[in-house]
């Protein structure tokens, strides 16, 4: 349901009816509440919408690049400052969300194995090893000794100790401003997608319904004045 539309549509109405009917009480109500309602409209129009000859209109559009810089400096003054991250950081519920298991599952750990092939060959129990059938012999120890050392890692990475080493990094003033650069470099990079009509989209569907109200309000304090100046004989 329109409001704006509806409030302009009755207001119109009202003062057809009481032109019309020759009631100078309701013609005066109904104009008066028109005014008050279109004027509000065309205000509301105007932020969005660029209108000939009226200046100062359409300026959300023109002022595409300071909103996008309002934008950027909100997020990193208010949400991404050097205290909240050091403050989520620092928290225990942070560290307890570092859960590196599913990067861990997904590592190949082949190359781990064939470099400890590599070591033992290297080493005085090579030409033991070449005995006993060489790289071929220990190859059945390939998955064991990868399951084995994908459940060590995980101990490890799950450990106290751990944790509390990765926050100690992490914490860092160096991490956590390369950090700052990080979050602002990506919302840099979205704003830059961003269009003028993209910005007037966004805008309008966050507030423009909510405006509506304004022409009902100015349209309601409209009718109001317009009956004080019937009765008062100021019309």
């Amino acid at each position: 349901m329109n409001k704006s539309l509806i409030t302009n549509l009755i207001a119109l109405l009202t003062t057809l009816a009481g032109y019309f009917l020759e009631y100078p009480i309701l013609y005066a109500i109904g104009l008066f509440a028109l005014s008050g309602s279109v004027t509000n409209w065309l205000a509301i129009h105007m932020l969005f919408e660029k209108v000939p000859g009226l200046y100062g209109s359409g300026v959300i559009p023109a002022r595409f690049e300071d909103f996008k810089l309002g934008i950027r400096q909100l997020m990193m003054s208010q949400f991404f400052t050097k205290e909240n991250i050091d403050r989520f950081l620092s928290s225990s519920s942070a560290s307890s969300q570092i859960d590196l298991t599913p990067v861990i599952d997904k590592v190949d750990l082949t190359p781990a194995f064939d470099n400890l092939v590599d070591v033992i060959e290297a080493s005085s129990f090579g030409s033991m090893l070449a005995m006993v059938g060489g790289r071929e012999a220990v190859e059945p120890m390939r998955e064991p000794f990868i399951e084995k050392m994908r459940a060590s890692v995980i101990d490890i990475t799950q450990s106290e100790s751990f944790h509390d080493n990765l926050k100690d990094v992490l914490e860092g003033d160096s991490n956590i401003a390369n950090i700052q650069d990080k979050v602002s470099n990506i919302i840099e990079q979205r704003l830059n997608e961003l269009t003028p009509q993209l910005v007037k989209e966004i805008i309008q569907e966050m507030i423009k319904k909510h405006l509506g109200w304004l022409v009902v309000w100015g349209g309601v304090f409209g009718g109001i004045i317009g009956f004080i100046a019937a009765i008062t004989g100021n019309f």
